[in-house]
């Protein structure tokens, strides 16, 4: 599973509970995982451009396994696409996202036993984004998981307010922040503290994937608990 290469990038801890895994998924994982996500890109209840509730919509494209998220909720069926069933959550990817919040937070916390059971797949061309927003629709505060494929982003990472670090300071949507450059086959983990804390991609780096790994654009598949 973990890659590392001949100068390994060591884990650091972006803010509490909140942890970068450098070069977590090997060559053949990250292969293995833009297998799966070919796949599950195809109709039925693929791959999918979100429209917001007041009429705008997301740039970078989506689709979602084990429960299928809309703005902002969980359904069995493609509410707002194709109608189809969501499709099924792979019980190998969760062991993957426990792996990783083993590592990040180490084998004896409870949370590694999670029982991960949604997967959101988001797909950036060279020109999508992601404004900052903090994962809140889920009733479990179970860490989200995030892997990285293709492109190198830039990861924004708040907090899980709109103040700044001394409390008194308004600075909107969860600053000041933190920027990680998330390079393909990287985990990310947040949980505890950092559960719901605001997070989002102003920018991806086109031409930056692996050429190996035959991808053009950014994946990234974050894990959770409903």
């Amino acid at each position: 599973m973990t890659g590392g290469g001949l100068f390994p990038r060591p884990a650091s801890e972006v803010a509490p509970g909140a942890v970068h895994l450098p070069g977590w998924l090997d060559e053949d994982a990250q292969a293995e995982l833009l297998a799966a996500c070919r796949a599950w890109a195809r109709p039925p209840a693929g791959l999918r451009t979100v429209r917001m509730p007041r009429g705008g919509r997301m740039s970078v494209r989506q689709l979602s396994l084990g429960w299928h998220w809309y703005p902002y909720g969980y359904a069995r069926t493609v509410v707002d696409g194709d109608g189809a069933p969501v499709k099924p959550f792979p019980p190998w990817l969760g062991e993957w996202a426990r792996a990783a919040v083993a590592r990040a937070y180490g084998r004896d916390t409870d949370v590694v036993d999670t029982a991960y059971d949604v997967a959101l797949v988001n797909f950036y061309d060279a020109s999508a984004r992601m404004g900052m927003h903090r994962d809140t629709d889920e009733r479990s505060d179970a860490p989200v998981v995030s892997f990285s494929l293709g492109d190198t982003c830039v990861f924004r990472f708040g907090l899980p307010h709109s103040e700044g670090r001394d409390g008194t300071t308004p600075s909107g949507r969860g600053g000041p922040w933190t920027d990680v450059e998330l390079v393909s086959g990287d985990a990310f983990v947040f949980g505890g503290p950092s559960r719901h804390a605001y997070h989002g991609v102003p920018r991806t780096r086109p031409g930056t994937a692996p050429a190996a790994l035959g991808l053009r654009g950014r994946l990234n598949v974050t894990v959770r608990r409903r």
